[in-house]
Order: structure tokens, then sequence, then C-alpha cells
């Protein structure tokens, strides 16, 4: 996303894209989602032997980034990732890393935290409630019991919870926000693998039907979550905006290919003026998007003071940016794009997901308006 990168930054970038394009590129993929199955765990494992699990870990934990800055090290992944629509708990399993680093007990960093760096494990993050609201407070309530906690209720927008093995869950109680990390297959827990219009990974809906959890279950204090919920949204928001821009720059690289090699009375279709200047405003948006999501990544390297008024910012302005491209780059691909056999559509379904996953355009301002206390 950053032209700007380090020697240690582009070797990352090329060697990841290397590793995908061997691994898991398009046409594999949509043999995957033909057969209605998923990546194995060589894949993850692999992937996390080139660090994608270890940036937002201190090396005391087994992590460490490649650069020196881990948050930017995860953006070029996620971008990456994002161009070739890979499936997966890339963004929560990370966030999980970063929060059980800074608010996990001793137990959950010796024993948890090695796996999830190492590819072994991995995390969905069960912060939405079915009606999509992100702030972690609504959804499921946490009642305390002689012997812990019992969490009643359901969260929505799960990503790939189906193939976690734990479940980052934030609950309401009594005295706040409230964060435990369970294993999937806790009795009571249930995960709906719901119908979505992304097909390249799976969105669920998991179900908390009076799950019992002990106190080692808990992440940081009861009640005492707000601030690790704010900082998991900053995180998500920055990781999912460079997966967006990722989607977004392939689609626009296609259209920009098609328009030079479909001819139409006699002509590339690209030497019209009516399509040029459809193709100038989508390069317009396209790099203010890149643009707004590189500074959301800055801040939160950095993590400045508007960090998190940057990271929603973007999350807001590309979300919808990535739609209307999406459209745009419709119109000039016609009526081949409508075709299974097309790549398009799989762009196009990712795009209108990521818009809503994380938080919408529509309540990423709002939340912008909190933060600015209006």
């Amino acid at each position: 996303m950053d032209p700007d990168l380090s020697p240690d930054q582009r070797l990352l970038r090329e060697t990841t894209e290397r590793f995908i394009e061997a691994n898991l590129p398009l046409d594999k993929l949509r043999e995957l989602i033909d057969a209605g199955g998923q990546v194995g765990p060589s894949y993850w494992r692999d992937g996390a032997e080139l660090g994608w699990f270890a940036f937002l870990a201190p090396e005391s934990l087994g992590g460490g980034s490649v650069s020196g800055d881990g948050v930017l090290d995860a953006v070029i992944l996620a971008e990456l990732r994002g161009r070739y629509l890979q499936p997966g708990t890339f963004i929560d399993t990370n966030l999980a890393v970063a929060t059980l680093a800074r608010e996990g007990s001793e137990e959950q960093r010796a024993k948890v935290v090695p796996t999830l760096i190492s590819g072994e494990a991995a995390v969905a993050w069960a912060v939405a409630d079915p009606a999509g609201d992100w702030s972690g407070s609504a959804g499921v309530d946490c009642e305390p019991t002689r012997g812990g906690y019992r969490l009643t209720g359901r969260k929505g927008l799960v990503v790939e919870a189906q193939s976690a093995q734990w479940l980052l869950v934030t609950a309401a109680a009594p005295d706040g926000p409230t964060q435990f990390l369970l294993p999937t297959a806790t009795p009571g827990v249930t995960v709906e693998v719901l119908t979505g219009l992304d097909l390249s990974r799976r969105l669920c809906e998991v179900h908390f039907d009076d799950v019992e959890v002990d106190g080692s279950a808990l992440v940081g204090t009861l009640g005492g979550a707000a601030a690790a919920v704010d900082a998991q949204l900053l995180l998500a928001g920055v990781l999912a905006t460079a997966e967006t821009v990722g989607a977004m720059q392939h689609l626009f690289d296609l259209t920009v290919q098609y328009c030079k090699d479909r001819v139409a009375f006699g002509r590339p279709i690209g030497s019209f003026q009516a399509v040029k200047h459809q193709l100038a405003d989508t390069s317009l948006a396209l790099e203010m998007s890149h643009a707004v999501a590189s500074g959301a990544a800055r801040e939160a390297q950095q993590d400045g003071r508007g960090a998190a008024h940057a990271a929603s910012m973007a999350k807001a302005f590309v979300g919808d940016a990535a739609v209307e491209l999406a459209h745009k780059c419709w119109q000039l691909f016609g009526g081949i794009a409508y075709t299974w056999e097309h790549d398009f559509h799989l762009y196009l379904r990712r795009l209108t997901t990521d818009a809503s996953l994380y938080g919408s355009p529509a309540w990423h301002r709002e939340r912008i308006c909190q933060l600015a206390g209006l």
C-alpha cells in the first residue's frame, strides 16, 4: 500500500505473494468454493513460518516483526490477502495475539499464544451482535456464578468461527464489558454457519446457551474490557481496510486491462472518452483509499492520539468507496462480469461484505462523532 517500504518489508511482501500464488491462487480458491471445503492446517502452519501471526507479539512470547513496525508489516500481508481473496481468521487471530500479549493471564500467554503464533490454532473474534453493533456491549450477557461465569446470548458476523479453535468473546457483565477466551468446543456453544454473499470465507453466528466458564477464561479484569475492545476495533479496522484496498486494486487492474483488450467499433473501448472518464474517477477514489488506509496504518503503528479516529475514518471512507468502485468497474465490464466463470463477482461479493464487516461505514461515522465528543 505504501511505496516507501523497507528492504525487509519488500522481501516480506514478495515472499508472501509467492506463497499465496503457490498455495491458494484464485483458481484453487474457486475449486475450494465449488467443493464447499476450507483450507487445511498446513496452509496456516506454513503461513505462520513466514511470521503471519507473530508481528504483534513480543519476542518474549515467540513473536517479533520483520521490520520492527509490527502493524505496518501486518498491513502489508492484509493487502495481499485482499488482493488474492484469502479466507481465514488472519485479522481475528492477530488481534487476539496482541490482546493476550497485553491483557492475558500467565497461563493464556504461556499456553495459548504460542499455538496461535505457530499456526496450530486460530481465534474467531466474537464481538458484534447479530444486528451489527461492534461496540461489544450487546449480544451476550455475563452472569457471575460460584464457579466462574455464565454466558448467554448470540454474537453475529463472526469470521470462520466453524474452523477456529478459540473464541475471543465480549460479554456485558454487571460491572461493564468483559472478555473471555474459551474453546469453540465448550459445552453450550453452537456455531451456525450463515449463508452469506462472500463465497471466499464463511461468516457465522455463535450461540451461547448458559455456557459455564471458569475464571481462567477471563481476559483482563471483570468489567474492564472497554479499552481492550477499543484497541481491537482500531487494529481490525486498519487491517480490514488494507484487505479491502488490496481487493480494490486488483479489481481496478482487471478492469483497466479489459478496457485495453475489449474491442468495439474497431477500437479498444478504453480509447472512448466516456470510458476514460469512468476509469479516471475510479482511479481517483482508489488512490484516496490507498492514502487514508496508509495514514490509518501509520497512526496505529505510532499509537497516536488520533489513531482510533483515523482507523474509523479509513474504514468508513474505504467501505463506501469500495462498493462504488466495484459497481463502476462492473459497468465497464458489461455482461461478462455477470457470469459465474469470471472472477469479477468474487471481488464484488468480497468488497460488499468488507464494507459491513468490523463495522459498517455508518457505524464508524457514528463512532467518529463519539470520539469527538459530539
